[in-house]
């Protein structure tokens, strides 16, 4: 039970400072859509700006701190702090030195890049090239973020968790700042995200280091890369790479679909996308970042049956929070992107296919949820074999489904033979035409699919594993979802959100009674049927304000 102590005041704090990420990270979209709306211009920044995202994700968040975690803190149970920090300086040596390379050619090959990512765009010169330039200038902030990842995973490790959640404030903050600032001065306004994005690398990266000092990290190069530990990571790495490359495929399948669809779908992706991420990363991502050490340190310990407890105690907090959230989301899709989004360069129009992105995405939170949490478990194991296989039929899946429900796409005299083959095959296969919805929901039903074969073979692994309990609590907390959402249906039907007469004052009124009700509602309805994960909550509230 001691873990699951620290799992819950980790996941607290976590959940805290990412609050405020996602507070500023919301600010942040609401300016690029007043300024940019989901025009042309903003779909080749949102596409420029996802290829060094993809590339960090890649390096850093997906293999690298995946299988760092682990095996630091292998080292720190075992062989000591000191012994932990001269690991920690050989990888920071290596990953530098590989990043830089990396960095470079990025830069170099910025064009074939952007063709790969948005063939679509090659029938629009203008677009394509400025999305070039964009991914030129942004490319260094895959060196600055992904130094920063590693500096999260030493930090994390350590049970020390403000300063990595906080981190990403520091980006959303850059970007509003240049956007502000510099877009009325500039001959192509979007460049200024451009150069928030870079700033905002460099100013996450100088937050962590007076935190890595405070624990009793001292950076010098090291370059003893023949050391048994760097190999052993690099060998972890190796799978936990392909399987984030595999759901970073899935973006990229994504992206390229949606530049072959009508202006704006891009953008209607990328707003949908980030609100989604909103509940998401309080809960979920707050879980698996809170949870991977305790996980690592069980393993370490062959404390298996706690390793069950905590799992089991995590998977039931994702339950009661992802499904009132899925219901909430597609409720409110509309309201809220009227009321956040809806001005400037955002029209109704925007505001409409924006929220049928997020409705659609909806539907996957739960799996997404669920994931943040199994796969860390197979990571704390040193399995990074098993989520790569399963991320790969989970690819597979989320292509055909997109094929499927995206419906017919044709493809420009200018598109290469890529843009020029998918469009081929959809007018074969296409039964469906939810265009950019189809995308989203696509990737909501290979989200759920990787989730719950995950949670199946690691329930066989693990052995006398709870599984009926933990379906059984999703069964009640949907029931009590649903109870919820009727009301809620009732009052968003009976208000026009997106008319040219609506009051902001008004409307955001009705929507911040909307959200209360809601929470009201649901926390009510868990109370009278004594809901098991009711108490839960209570503790983490009491722990969280101590």
């Amino acid at each position: 039970m001691e873990e699951v102590g620290r799992i819950t005041r980790a996941a607290g704090v976590v959940s805290f400072f990412t609050l405020l990420s996602r507070l500023a990270g919301l600010l942040r979209d609401m300016v690029i859509g007043y300024l940019f709306g989901a025009q042309g211009t903003a779909d080749a920044f949102f596409v420029a700006f996802r290829i060094p995202n993809l590339l960090r994700r890649l390096t850093a968040e997906g293999a690298l701190t995946a299988g760092f975690i682990p095996v630091f803190t292998d080292c720190l149970t075992n062989r000591g702090k000191a012994e932990a920090m001269r690991v920690a300086r050989i990888v920071f040596t290596f990953l530098g030195l590989f990043l830089a390379v990396l960095t470079l050619l990025g830069m170099l090959f910025a064009a074939p890049l952007t063709q790969l990512f948005a063939p679509g765009f090659l029938a629009d010169r203008g677009k394509f090239g400025l999305t070039v330039f964009l991914t030129r200038l942004m490319f260094p902030y895959v060196f600055f973020v992904s130094l920063v990842a590693l500096a999260m995973g030493v930090l994390n490790s350590l049970r020390h968790f403000m300063a990595p959640a906080l981190s990403p404030v520091l980006l959303n903050l850059s970007i509003i700042c240049c956007a502000i600032l510099f877009s009325p001065w500039m001959e192509i306004p979007v460049i200024s995200l451009g150069y928030g994005v870079l700033l905002g690398g460099v100013a996450q990266l100088l937050l962590q280091l007076p935190y890595l000092s405070r624990q009793g990290f001292t950076y010098s190069p090291d370059f003893h890369f023949k050391d048994p530990v760097l190999k052993r990571l690099l060998f972890l790495m190796g799978p936990t790479f392909i399987g984030a490359a595999v759901y970073q495929i899935n973006v990229l399948v994504s992206t390229i679909f949606a530049s072959m669809l009508p202006e704006g779908s891009v953008s209607y992706l990328y707003y949908a996308d980030r609100l989604l991420q909103f509940p998401l990363g309080i809960f979920a991502v707050a879980l698996g970042t809170a949870a991977l050490p305790s996980f690592s340190s069980l393993v370490a310990k062959k404390e298996y049956d706690e390793l069950k407890l905590g799992l089991s105690y995590s998977l039931r907090l994702v339950n009661f929070f992802s499904l009132p959230a899925t219901m909430g989301l597609m409720i409110v899709s509309v309201p809220i992107f009227s009321l956040l989004f809806q001005r400037g360069a955002f029209d109704a129009s925007a505001t409409l296919g924006t929220a049928q992105a997020l409705i659609y995405f909806s539907f996957g939170l739960w799996g997404f949820s669920g994931t943040k949490l199994v796969v860390p478990v197979f990571y704390a194991m040193e399995d990074t074999k098993t989520p790569v296989w399963v991320a790969f039929w989970s690819f597979v899946l989320n292509l055909f489904s997109s094929l499927i429900l995206m419906g017919e796409i044709t493809a420009g005299p200018d598109a290469n033979m890529l843009a020029r083959t998918v469009a081929a095959i959809s007018q074969n296969v296409g039964l469906f035409s939810l265009g950019h919805g189809g995308l989203a929901l696509a990737t909501s039903i290979s989200a759920t699919f990787n989730f719950l074969v995950l949670l199946f073979i690691l329930s066989r692994r693990l052995g006398r594993f709870p599984l009926g309990e933990f379906f059984l609590s999703f069964v009640r907390n949907l029931f009590n979802s649903l109870l919820m959402a009727l009301p809620l249906v009732f009052i968003v039907r009976s208000v026009d959100w997106v008319g040219t007469e609506r009051s902001l004052l008004t409307h955001g009124v009705i929507f911040l009674l909307l959200l209360g009700l809601g929470i009201l509602l649901y926390l009510a309805l868990s109370f009278l049927l004594r809901c098991p994960e009711w108490p839960i909550i209570r503790e983490i509230g009491r722990k969280m304000t101590r």
